[in-house]
């Protein structure tokens, strides 16, 4: 099953992906195996969805990339961050 997830990074910005195995997936990203957050470590899994089509979820990334998305994900996560970055 295809998932789209966004992980925080030490940075306090967002990462953005999709993968067909979440798990193994976000365990490279914490064990410094993923190019994209090797520097940005810490990071944490804030949130995912998971799709029945991989293209859906390739879609989904993409706009969760654009201003829009970012802005509507900062929404969705606002308790959450107001709690954790400063």
């Amino acid at each position: 099953m295809p998932y789209v997830y966004i992980l925080l990074c030490c940075d306090e910005k967002f990462y953005i992906g999709h993968t067909s195995d979440l798990r193994r997936r976000v365990r490279q990203h914490q064990n410094g195996k993923a190019k994209s957050t090797k520097g940005r470590l810490p990071v944490r899994l804030v949130f995912y969805e998971a799709f029945v089509s991989s293209l859906d979820a390739l879609r989904r990334e993409r706009y969760f990339k654009t201003t829009a998305g970012k802005r509507s994900l900062k929404l969705m996560l606002r308790e959450y961050l107001e709690g954790t970055v400063s």
